[in-house]
């Protein structure tokens, strides 16, 4: 009876450890929400990142859709048109990348970025 207790409370422990994890898997990113940036040309427009993982923005009239993702306090949009973004914190506020292609390089632009 002793090792049937004790197999059930590893077993609901493990569960609880599990669950806990996959709540932990849906928090809320702080990058969630409507940012204010600048295009190339200093044109301001807005970024939207949806709780599901979506990101819309409209920037000179063009409408964009991607995905995005918080990668180590980053977050990452990869634009439908090939593009990618990032968000970063930058000293006390946070700064805008842009890049078109390959990210490990210099962005093709940056800006600030200000959560509304």
């Amino acid at each position: 009876m002793r090792t049937i207790r004790k197999t059930t409370t590893a077993v609901l422990a493990a569960a609880l450890a599990l669950a806990m994890t996959a709540v932990a898997g849906f928090a809320a990113s702080h990058f969630e929400g409507t940012w204010k940036v600048k295009d190339t040309n200093g044109t301001p427009f807005q970024i939207v990142l949806a709780p599901d993982g979506t990101a819309t923005a409209n920037r000179a009239g063009e409408d964009m859709s991607g995905t995005w993702e918080d990668e180590n306090g980053v977050a990452v949009i990869r634009w439908e048109q090939g593009w990618t973004t990032k968000i970063a914190k930058a000293g006390s506020g946070y700064k805008k990348s842009a890049y078109e292609g390959d990210t490990s390089g210099q962005p093709t632009n940056t800006s600030d970025a200000v959560k509304k």
